[in-house]
């Protein structure tokens, strides 16, 4: 992904450093955009400001770098490439959503092969692409597709996901036969056909080309099944609470931890920012995690840990609150 694609909204960058009166700016990117960082803070020290540039991953507008922004004494912190996801007093906060006008249209062309046997069709996206869901939209209906862009309402945009919330593709479940992606990589796209078990195509309009994710969905539920089959037979679990402004969960990991417990199970609560199983090494005396923090961990990384780790919705299925059947209609993301 090219940084230039982007609009970085320098001049309200400067604008908003000169009405604020802003001495310190933190600026936090995701990793696509970190590149553009020095030159960023460059254009904040032009205007008076120290300019410090977060180093650290950044997984969304649910990891915040407020304690990273008190710790630096800044009075400005800028978050590039997201949408506001939750109101914080701490420190003053302003997000630039990097948008792209980038055209979707060729690759969206591309995608109508794969979209053959499917009339009714949902259309959702990534922040950066909300611009483009218009002219996606009219490619579809030129070809003979009904589209439908769901507004569930609890994102900014209509036809909105991100890593964790696809609310905007379950609100349309019942109308469509199967899912567009528009956006880059593979990350979302497979997060809305876990979301909704809807065969799901992808359109990538930095690569300019389309594919199918089925056979990665296919992957991933043999290995969910693995993980809560192995799950089952664990009697220690730990559940992980995440640190992270957006991801603090608290009374929902103490009711799995409960819910657990009723069921014979001896259940630790966990505190991270960063949850890696490096850290999660050091309890060799937990069989099994359910993870109340972001959902992409044990659904991407499961690999990378030695035991299982379930999401909330998994952990359901441990304590007999769910079905496996049932799993795969409510999806591995709470709406």
């Amino acid at each position: 992904m090219k940084a230039l694609t982007f609009d970085l909204e320098e001049e309200r960058l400067k604008d908003e450093i000169r009405k604020r009166g802003a001495k310190r700016v933190l600026f936090q990117l995701p990793e696509g955009l970190k590149a553009e960082g020095p030159r960023l803070a460059s254009v904040a020290e032009k205007m008076g400001a120290v300019a410090f540039v977060s180093a650290d991953p950044c997984y969304g507008a649910c990891d915040l770098a407020v304690q990273e922004a008190e710790s630096l004494g800044a009075d400005l912190l800028v978050h590039y490439g997201h949408s506001e996801m939750m109101p914080q007093q701490r420190v003053p906060t302003i997000y630039i959503e990097a948008k792209t006008t980038l055209s979707v249209k060729p690759a969206v062309k591309k995608a109508l092969s794969l979209l053959k046997p499917w009339k009714h069709l949902g259309l959702v996206t990534t922040l950066q692409h909300v611009d483009m869901l218009g002219e996606a939209r009219t490619t579809l209906l030129e070809a003979g597709k009904s589209v439908a862009v769901g507004d569930a309402g609890q994102l900014k945009y209509a036809g909105q996901v991100t890593g964790c919330d696809y609310s905007n593709a379950t609100a349309i479940l019942k109308d469509v036969d199967a899912f567009l992606f528009v956006g880059g990589g593979r990350f979302h796209a497979l997060g809305v056909a876990l979301a909704t078990s809807k065969p799901t195509v992808a359109a990538d309009p930095y690569e300019r080309r389309a594919y199918s994710v089925g056979n990665e969905v296919r992957k991933v539920l043999k290995q969910r099944w693995a993980s809560i089959h192995e799950a089952l037979k664990a009697q220690s679990f730990g559940v992980l609470i995440g640190l992270k402004s957006g991801q603090k969960r608290i009374e929902e990991a103490m009711r799995i931890r409960d819910r657990l417990e009723k069921k014979g199970k001896k259940a630790t609560l966990l505190t991270m920012r960063e949850v890696t199983p490096e850290a999660l090494m050091q309890f060799p005396t937990i069989d099994s995690l359910v993870n109340t923090a972001c959902p992409r961990i044990a659904l991407d990384y499961a690999d990378k840990f030695r035991r299982p780790v379930l999401t909330v919705n998994e952990a359901l299925v441990i304590v007999g609150e769910l079905t496996w059947e049932e799993l795969l209609k409510r999806g591995w993301f709470e709406d």
